[in-house]
């Protein structure tokens, strides 16, 4: 730059986003920066100054100077007259350096911004390199795709010739036979006989004499009174010649002819625990009378069959409606195998907002039940009607030992895609640290999915469903019950036939081998199965009469059946990577993703209901090992566990914990929680307790409820339970009465506490209490409370009571200068900044790290559309974005309350700034003075939401200044993380953008700065725009759709929400290293029991001598992931265990209480962390030791069904290896010392006998 283009340089302001050229008077400070008049004398007018670039303290008299920048020619003579040449030197050369300062700092500016300018070109053109090699592929596709498309064309034109030339030829043999037939019709009787015969033979060797076909006449033939014509082709036999006869996938036999397509048909009837129906409604109304039913048709016909699903309704039916001899039957078919269990969970779980802890428990319920009453084993999945398929569910069923899986919705495009690929069936490794290791074949069923297809064109009823008529009067009126469909006669079994061989060979085209899966059934079918098999018997047995003409066979069968013809069929199959098939779309503008956020209340007791049952669980095996002969009665406990292992069960229906079902079935879904739940905490307080019998146990629990206070000696006794096998060090909160208390451990130390207002009851407060607990560990505290102050320098402990800082309302539209007035709020590892400005969160610093991230944290709504007439709706089901989201308030308050536990933020959102009453709340909660890792590097925040303004969805958006490029990382059902990268679609982008989160999910930029979001329930998340992250809390809404209407599937939901979300943010591999286990901290706080008058074993004399229970550890990167007694009444050895059934005999008539049920999972992928990733061996013996003495384990699946050592599952040829064989997990064995060794991501299973 020369000197005359310095001198030719305007000054520039300093005050950020001004930058305007000075001019008249400027601002000039001593740390060498320059502001207009308009900046400098709205900034300069506070004391103390504050620079507005540097942030520097201006407090000198002469740190800021209001200088004219053009003066008179007065000023110029006289400003230096007089001083010393020296002096004057001096100020010029000042003078110079500050201009020449100024600028090299412009000039390093426009450097900056040139770079980052040139940076955003080269993305820029990779980024429009990628898509015009994407496009480029997308038209070498399509010209392919062209190519073949013309291809087929000349095929079918050659076919179209010959089929033409053969019909002509076949025309003059028909003349000349007719003309033959003429002439001898004309000789003499007796001669005519004998050539007539003669010439007859001759013509059927020749094959002129036409051949019975299925239509009753010719297909290309037609004789009679239109004597005129010689022949007619027929529209819909010549189309369907054309379309399946040549098909390219129809093998061929060793004789050289063409294989027939092998139809297996299914017989099944989906029935949704729950969804419209109450579970004793749906009883009522088919589901008892399809098991009764079908046992009494299987029974009368040997041929038939039938696969039984989910096992509530049939254990339902089982303990109450099935007679003595439908239970000899159903034992009986089971063994023939012509009655087939698959699943065997208690539920078809959903697969997108289960956690993988409930969706075992569920499997593991059920299998339970099947193997201890029948002694068998589901091997096949019938996964058909869950929204989507996480890649989570193969890696359980193989687990659990399935040698296949089945599942059907996906994405309509990519369905679609794959049928044309024929690429519908896949060997699926769910997992890819387990790869081969727990691989398993998949069947995605085609577009017709688990239903019969329901048109047919000879009548304006749906197909192949016979109901007969009701079973019982005031059947509900669902348009379900009854169906039927037009009898099979002599007059409708050929249409029928044509339509489902037509529809046989359609789906044959979609598939590498000439087997077909042809489900028979829908939702509430086989009610009456005595009409159903009577039709389809019928219908079934004229196909494979005409089998030839039709080139099908047909047979009922199970899924076994179908799954081995597939294995021997030695084909080599494609393998899928652990991506999953979410979200799941009907349509473009039917996104499947709004119900990740429906119902969050029964989201969130459905979690609550199942970590209460974790800790109950393994709180029982300690009670069972420490006090066998116990005054709390074991099978009363047992009981009680299990009501709750059943309700909790039943909710992860895909229907239930989804938030789909209607309104009464949720209301059922709570009852059931609730009620069980309550039953658990008897058994809780019991356990503590030990009262002589259960009925004082429950007397004494409901007497003790958490808002009833000590009336005579101002005490309150707590056991805290930590029901995780790690040491934890944590705070809790107990909701008390009074503003004073002093807190004491089972050692008669003094506890770190502190009290302050609830946030949620202005008449109470809250007691956060600083508990260490060992694993699997609980511990007695004493809170008292003093009714005068302690004196000043006294020892008295007592609790710091911490006080509330209320700032003022802010509106959003008085906003101004954000950024300027930061208010910290810190611990060891956080510097949390609110903006006073806007009460918003302004960014967090990781000071471990030196990480500082601008976070701007609030709360959106999505404006649902309710009318079908104006456009798609949003519903139970869909979240259609109608527009971009909108902020939810106009004004916001905060308060601040610092303490010695934790500093805790309130935040109140207002929807309209004269409102008085906020919609939104948020508390953010910074551990204080904690060493713990986990502790320190996380703030705790929970909401309150709603009740929402009808037709709004309401999301947190954190809006950070990392660059993720809009991609997201979300959790698999709890068990893996996977990579969501941002899609654009031409309808809908917004919606199809949204995955579930049920434990967590994160973003991250390029220089590994990792924000990660903890959740105790499951929601739906998405990342829509750069460095942006949110969540979908809440939802209500109403539409006018008929089908919504008509089954009561609303979502007016009005309640108000209290969802909680941990933060974590730092380093990528920091944040990685806590996240797993801070999901679980989250998930499995510590239970706080409130003892009112605390007996046995917390008598006075023990009063202080510390925890009675000795703790039990994993190492990080092992979690107990279930510790309980299952209570089955088997023995381990499977032989013994089939004799004892088939002989009637049962050597355990009741539950065993010795066996315990164990299951620890790896949390850690392979290569995720330096040495969390590592195997980790244990010794099982020296870890369980706090519990008692280990007598012998054995190894076990998934669901303890099966001796680990001769599970041997099918194996199946992919393109990556060769070879049928029958995997063993025998290699997977416990050392005769008790060592075993997990590899990350296994999830062992074991018996446990103390």
């Amino acid at each position: 730059m020369s000197v005359m283009s310095r001198f030719d340089y305007s000054l520039l302001c300093n005050f950020p986003k001004c930058r305007a050229k000075l001019s008249g008077f400027a601002w000039v400070t001593a740390c060498s920066h320059v502001f207009c008049d308009q900046h400098g004398s709205a900034e300069f007018s506070r004391t103390p100054a504050i620079c507005p670039a540097c942030s520097s303290t201006l407090s000198g008299k002469l740190d800021i100077v209001r200088t004219e920048l053009s003066p008179s020619e007065q000023y110029k003579a006289m400003v230096l007259v007089g001083l010393r040449p020296e002096t004057v030197l001096d100020i010029s050369h000042r003078a110079l350096a500050f201009w020449t300062y100024q600028v090299n700092q412009e000039r390093r500016l426009m450097e900056c911004s040139l770079s980052r300018a040139e940076v955003q070109v080269v993305q820029m053109e990779k980024v429009i390199a990628q898509q015009n090699q994407t496009r480029e592929l997308e038209i070498n596709a399509l010209r392919e795709e062209i190519a073949s498309l013309n291809k087929r064309l000349v095929d079918y034109k050659q076919k179209y010739s010959e089929v033409s030339e053969l019909l002509i030829k076949k025309n003059r043999q028909y003349q000349k036979l007719q003309g033959l037939f003429e002439a001898l019709r004309l000789r003499p009787r007796s001669a005519g006989s004998r050539d007539g015969l003669h010439h007859a033979s001759q013509a059927f060797a020749t094959g002129l004499v036409r051949q019975h076909s299925p239509h009753g006449s010719p297909p290309f033939l037609s004789v009679g009174s239109e004597g005129d014509r010689l022949f007619s082709v027929e529209p819909e036999s010549f189309k369907s010649f054309f379309q399946f006869n040549s098909s390219p996938r129809d093998k061929i036999s060793a004789n050289g002819h063409q294989e027939p397509i092998q139809a297996f048909v299914i017989p099944h009837s989906h029935m949704d625990v729950g969804w419209v129906y109450t579970v004793q409604e749906s009883m009522h109304a088919y589901a008892s009378n399809v098991y009764s039913t079908v046992v009494e048709e299987l029974s009368r016909v040997k041929g038939r069959r039938f696969i039984a699903v989910e096992q509530e309704f049939f254990r339902l039916w089982w303990d109450t409606a099935a007679s003595q001899w439908h239970k000899k039957q159903v034992r009986q078919l089971l063994q023939e195998g012509r009655l087939e269990f698959i699943i065997g969970g208690q539920v078809m779980h959903d697969e997108s907002v289960t956690d993988i802890d409930d969706a075992i428990l569920q499997l593991t319920e059920g299998h339970g039940f099947l193997y201890e009453t029948f002694g068998v084993r589901p091997h096949f999945s019938w996964h058909v009607d869950p929204f989507g398929a996480s890649a989570t569910t193969p890696v359980l069923f193989a687990l659990a030992g399935f040698d296949a899986h089945l599942i059907s919705r996906i994405d309509y495009y990519l369905k679609d895609v794959m049928q044309k690929k024929k690429k519908l069936q896949f060997v699926w490794r769910g997992s890819p640290s387990l790869a081969d290791t727990q691989e398993i074949f998949t069947h995605t069923m085609d577009q017709y999915s688990y239903c019969t297809p329901s048109y047919i064109p000879f009548s304006n009823r749906s197909g192949f469903y016979w109901n007969g008529v009701a079973m019982f009067p005031d059947p509900p009126k669902d348009g379900v019950y009854p169906n039927m469909s037009l009898p099979v006669t002599k007059e409708t079994v050929e249409s029928y036939a044509q339509t489902m061989v037509d529809n046989i060979k359609q789906r044959a085209q979609w598939f590498q081998t000439n087997h077909v899966l042809w489900p028979w059934g829908c939702d509430k079918q086989f009610y009456n199965a005595s009409v159903q098999f009577t039709n389809m018997d019928m219908l079934m047995n004229y196909i494979n009469k005409h089998s030839t003409e039709f080139g099908v066979t047909v047979q009922y069968a199970t899924l076994k059946e179908y799954f081995q013809a597939v294995h021997q069929s030695d084909l080599s199959w494609e393998v899928r990577g652990s991506q999953d098939f979410l979200p799941y779309s009907t349509e473009p503008f039917q996104a499947w993703t709004g119900f990740y956020a429906s119902r969050n209340v029964l989201k969130g007791v459905a979690r609550r209901a199942s970590s209460l049952l974790h800790s109950a669980e393994s709180l029982f095996v300690r009670y069972r090992i420490k006090y066998p002969e116990g005054p709390v009665q074991k099978e009363w406990a047992l009981d009680k566990l299990k009501a709750l292992r059943w309700a909790v069960s039943e909710v992860q229906h895909h229907d239930a914990i989804t938030g789909t079902e209607s309104p009464k079935v949720a209301d059922m879904y709570m009852e059931h929680l609730n009620q069980s739940m309550m039953g658990v905490q008897e058994l809780l307080a019991a356990m503590f307790l030990l009262p002589q019998d259960p009925d004082t146990a429950s007397a004494k629990y409901r007497s003790n409820t958490k808002d009833e206070q000590p009336s005579k000696d101002l005490e309150q006794h707590i056991i805290v339970y930590n029901p995780l096998a790690w040491n934890v060090t944590t705070y809790i909160n107990v909701s008390v009465k009074y503003s004073m208390a002093l807190v004491y451990d089972d050692n008669g130390k003094v506890v770190p506490a502190q009290i302050q207002p609830s946030a949620e009851s202005p008449a109470d407060y809250d007691l956060f209490i600083m508990v260490e607990l060992g694993g699997l560990q609980y511990r007695k505290y004493l809170i008292q409370f003093p009714q005068s102050e302690c004196k000043k320098g006294s020892s008295c402990g007592i609790t710091h009571a911490a006080r509330v800082v209320k700032f003022e309302r802010r509106d959003v539209s008085e906003w101004k200068k954000r950024g300027r007035k930061l208010l910290p709020v810190l611990n060891d590892c956080y510097k949390v900044l609110f903006d006073q400005e806007t009460n918003l969160l302004h960014s967090i610093t990781n000071r471990l790290e030196g990480q500082k991230v601008i976070i701007h944290q609030d709360f959106w709504e999505y404006d649902a559309n309710g009318d079908v007439h104006a456009g798609p709706i949003s519903d139970n089901y869909i979240f259609t974005a109608n527009g971009s989201a909108v902020p939810a308030y106009k004004s916001v308050e905060m308060e601040i309350i610092p303490g010695k536990i934790i500093s805790e933020v309130r935040q109140y959102f207002y929807r309209e700034a004269s409102d008085k009453n906020y919609t939104y709340a948020m508390v953010t909660r910074v551990p204080v003075g904690f060493k713990d890792k986990l502790l320190c590097q996380r703030l705790d925040q929970s909401y309150a939401l709603g009740p929402l303004v009808v037709n709004r969805e309401a999301v947190l958006r954190t809006t950070t200044s990392l660059s993720n490029k809009k991609t997201l990382y979300t959790d698999n059902n709890g068990y893996q993380m996977l990579k969501r990268e941002h899609k654009q679609y031409i309808n809908n982008t917004v919606s199809r953008n949204y995955y579930p989160m049920v434990r967590q999910a994160f973003i991250e930029d390029e220089d590994s700065c990792r924000l990660s979001l903890l959740s105790e329930r499951a929601h739906g998340v998405a990342s829509l725009a750069e460095g942006e992250i949110e969540v979908m809390l809440h939802r209500r809404l109403w539409n006018n759709q008929e089908w919504n209407r008509g089954y009561n599937l609303t979502l007016n939901d009005s309640s108000v929400v209290r969802p909680s979300i941990w933060m974590m943010l730092g380093s990528s591999a920091a944040v990685a290293a806590l996240s797993q286990q801070g999901a679980l901290y989250l998930q499995h706080r510590p239970v706080v029991l409130p003892i009112d008058k605390p007996q046995k074993p917390w008598s006075e004399h023990e009063r202080w001598n510390g925890p009675s229970v000795q703790p039990v550890v994993l190492p990080p990167n092992l979690h107990m992931q279930y510790l309980g007694i299952p209570g089955w009444d088997y023995g381990p050895n499977h032989t013994q265990h089939l004799q004892n059934i088939n002989s009637g005999v049962k050597t355990n008539p009741e539950a065993d209480f010795d066996r315990v049920l164990l299951r620890i999972a790896h949390l850690y992928e392979k290569g995720e962390d330096p040495v969390l990733s590592k195997p980790a061996t244990i010794n099982l013996k020296e870890i369980l030791q706090g519990l008692g003495e280990v007598k012998a384990v054995q190894e076990r699946s998934l669901t303890g069904t099966w001796d680990i050592s001769d599970l041997q599952r099918w194996s199946w040829r992919t393109t990556e290896k060769t070879g049928n064989k029958k995997t063993s997990s025998s290699s997977r064995r416990v050392t005769m010392d008790f060592n075993v060794t997990i590899s990350p991501k296994e999830i062992r299973t074991f018996f446990i006998y103390f």
